[in-house]
C-alpha cells in the first residue's frame, strides 16, 4: 500500500486524487481508497488538516490532490454586514468551523447577499441563526473551513 507522508507544493502535478468529507480531512493518520481505486495510507504529522486542493507526496515522488466531498451543510446568507458579523461571532463562539463565502469572481450570491457562511449541518445551530434573523438553507456542497488562525484549526483542549 502506497503511502502519503508529506505535503507538496500547490503547483505539483497530481496523478490521481482522494476525496474525503471533512470529519477525514481533520485527521493526520488514516487509511484511504485513492480515487483511481488504490488503497493508500496517509501519515502526516500529528495535527495537521488536509484542505481541499493540498497536495500530498509519497516516498517515491508520486503526488496526489486532496479534494473535500460533497456533505450536507447549512449555508446562512447575510444580507447586511451586522446580521454577517453576527452570526460569525456566535458560530466562533461555539468553536464551530466554518466556511466564508464573498460575492467575487466565481462566486455568485443571490441579489442583495453580501456573503455567507456555511458550517456542517446542525439544526441547533441553523434554529440559532434563524432566531437572530438570518436565512439558513440546507444544502449539499463541499466544505472547506476557514483553516484557523494558527493554520491548523482548533487545537487546545479544554472541556466544553
Amino acid at each position: 500500500m502506497i503511502q502519503f507522508t508529506q505535503r507538496a507544493q500547490a503547483d505539483t502535478p497530481a496523478s490521481t486524487s482522494v476525496t474525503l468529507p471533512m470529519d477525514k480531512r481533520v485527521k493526520s493518520r488514516l487509511r484511504v481508497t485513492l480515487d483511481d481505486g488504490r488503497d493508500a495510507g496517509i501519515l502526516l504529522e500529528r495535527g495537521e488538516h488536509m484542505h481541499h486542493g493540498d497536495k500530498l507526496l509519497s516516498a517515491d515522488g508520486e503526488a496526489i490532490e486532496v479534494l473535500a466531498a460533497e456533505e450536507r451543510v447549512s449555508l446562512v446568507h447575510c444580507t447586511g454586514t451586522h446580521l454577517f458579523a453576527r452570526a460569525c461571532y456566535h458560530l466562533g463562539n461555539r468553536h464551530v468551523p466554518v466556511q466564508i463565502v464573498a460575492q467575487g469572481p466565481g462566486v455568485q450570491l443571490p441579489p442583495g447577499v453580501i456573503g455567507a457562511i456555511s458550517y456542517l449541518h446542525d439544526h441547533v445551530l441553523d434554529d440559532m441563526l434563524r432566531g437572530l434573523g438570518l436565512t439558513v438553507e440546507v444544502t449539499s456542497a463541499r466544505f472547506n473551513p476557514e483553516p484557523g488562525a494558527y493554520g491548523g484549526g482548533h487545537s487546545h483542549d479544554h472541556d466544553h
